[in-house]
């Protein structure tokens, strides 16, 4: 028949009906098909990575800015197990994303049990829907499936396995139009309960998570803090929903505990967790104390041994704030004084270590000098180690989603391809990647595509020549300094290798002329920053909590 058309094609259709605008990926023999039908797409663009695990962290970080599936594409066998750490980043983040991956014939064998792994068994623990298309003609509803399963929430890592034979298929079939959803509200008997609780409540604070970080949420927030004057806290995931310059921000919880935002978190007596999710290092552990958790997110909450709370609202988040700010009636008897302390004595302090401009960059001038340097709109991509905790603690987010941080797999690797991924997405605005040496290591053959790609970009590397974050536990645990540390390359010539700049700090005062010569140059920068970790034990594990302890 004239109308059938190659599975790929369609399957290339469906993406296109999806509204999908980049592939990224590293192709190989088994997508073939696949990647020829790609070719004549008029929307859709490849974006070829140098290995997988970039190409999946960009995927993730698309979903992330844009609550749209974002797609990447691999071979089998080696190519799809490069996507697992990818795909657990996005299913822990709660970011949508698309991993497409080959496979050989299922209809014939071709080269016996070569490079076959059942990837789709793989894929099942660490995504939300993980399938083997069999037929051409069941193509268009399993990738409207794939899609609507990953944007819903929690969204999150799908995967769809394509055979060489199957793609290679004729059908009939045709792309499934986008259904229009919309979530449900929350229901008003839970709405009235919550209110009734913060009523009651002399100290109520609001702890506002990564489920938080969605559109209208931000808006929402604000309009309820200012009616009723309750305090907030961030989680590091929830960094920038509200402008943390507001005068009732009292600190992000990127500690585990003994912080100043933690010691106002005790001083309430409800607490009201917006956008919760089990999955980051919890703001506060749940006791039978009498302190009444709200639990206000669009998914139900997962018991915990340290989070069971008495009261859920359920439903679309910004909704169900913007019901509880309607009905609610301020109370002239809440008292906020002793947390705002504890927020003042933090910034008192961090100020006090910002000022010292000793060489290597000690960590509290670094991120000053970082945030100084950065516009309002810019974002800053932090890959994973010991400088994320002094950057959720200290760098003042303004806006939503211009912190991103990874505190959910918390894996090495995804700050260099996140920072791409921005660059790509909002070339107007600056974008920073800042990784720890180690991290950085981990995916920095993505620099050729970066600098290929023609994007503008910084990537500020804190050097210790060490795995610093593990070495200061180590030290922490009373372990000798054993393992964890190593050699680097030549930062300045390895960045120049691959055609980007290179640049190297020599003092603090030569940090800030850096930053502010890669924000305003176009291309590609590498700045190589030594850095001082000699003093995060001390200041991290002992000073903060005592300071804290003693309020």
């Amino acid at each position: 028949m004239s109308d059938k058309i190659k599975a790929s094609e369609l399957f290339i259709q469906c993406l296109e009906a999806e509204g999908v605008e980049y592939i990224f990926g590293v192709p190989g023999e088994e997508n073939l098909d696949f990647l020829d039908s790609l070719s004549r797409s008029e929307t859709i663009k490849l974006i070829l990575t140098r290995h997988e695990q970039g190409a999946g962290f960009m995927a993730a970080t698309y979903g992330r800015h844009t609550g749209r599936t974002g797609v990447c594409l691999a071979t089998l066998g080696p190519g799809a197990t490069n996507f697992v750490t990818a795909a657990a980043y996005a299913q822990l983040g709660g970011m949508p994303m698309m991993m497409i991956t080959g496979q050989k014939p299922i209809k014939k064998s071709k080269q016996g049990r070569f490079q076959i792994l059942d990837v789709v068994a793989m894929m099942g623990p660490i995504t939300k829907y993980a399938h083997q298309l069999a037929a051409g003609d069941n193509i268009p509803s399993r990738v409207r499936e794939a899609f609507r399963v990953a944007e819903e929430e929690k969204p999150g890592a799908v995967h769809l396995e394509l055979p060489e034979d199957i793609a290679e298929e004729k059908t009939d079939s045709r792309p499934i139009p986008k259904s229009i959803a919309r979530r449900p509200s929350a229901e008003v008997k839970a709405v009235r309960q919550a209110v009734k609780a913060i009523e009651a409540a002399k100290a109520p604070v609001l702890v506002i998570g990564a489920g938080a970080n969605r559109k209208m949420t931000g808006r929402m927030l604000n309009q309820f803090i200012a009616k009723t004057g309750i305090p907030f806290v961030t989680t590091q995931m929830g960094k920038g929903v509200i402008d943390e310059r507001h005068p009732l921000f009292l600190g992000c919880a990127a500690l585990s505990s003994g912080d100043f935002c933690h010691r106002a978190i005790e001083d309430a007596d409800c607490i009201v967790n917006v956008g919760h999710d089990v999955i980051e290092k919890p703001p506060f552990f749940m006791k039978q104390n009498g302190v009444t958790v709200i639990h206000l997110s669009t998914r139900t909450a997962e018991v915990d041994p340290v989070y069971f709370p008495q009261i859920e609202v359920i439903g679309d988040i910004a909704n169900a704030i913007w019901q509880i700010k309607e009905d609610i009636v301020p109370s002239g008897r809440w008292k906020f004084d002793h947390m705002l302390e504890y927020r003042k004595a933090e910034v008192a302090h961090t100020s006090g270590l910002a000022d010292d401009t000793r060489f290597p960059i000690f960590p509290p001038h670094l991120v000053t000098a970082t945030r100084a340097a950065m516009p309002e709109e810019a974002i800053i991509c932090l890959d994973n180690g010991v400088y994320k905790i002094w950057y959720a603690r200290g760098y003042t987010a303004y806006l939503p989603n211009t912190v991103l941080l990874d505190n959910a797999l918390a894996t090495m690797g995804a700050g260099l391809p996140s920072a791409m991924m921005s660059a790509m997405i909002y070339p107007d605005r600056k974008v920073m990647a800042i990784c720890g040496d180690g991290g950085f290591m981990m995916n920095s053959q993505e620099m050729e595509t970066a600098v290929r790609l023609k994007l503008n970009m910084t990537v500020l590397i804190l050097r210790d020549d060490s795995y610093g974050m593990i070495r200061w536990k180590q030290a922490n645990m009373g372990f000798a300094d054993f393992g964890l540390t190593y050699g680097n390359p030549d930062f300045v010539k390895y960045a120049e290798s691959y055609g980007a700049n290179g640049h190297r700090v020599e003092s603090a005062a030569h940090l800030a002329e850096l930053l502010a010569h890669c924000r305003d140059t176009p291309g590609v920068h590498l700045i190589d920053c030594p850095v001082d970790y000699s003093e995060n034990d001390r200041i991290l594990n002992h000073d903060i909590k005592e300071l804290s302890a003693k309020l």
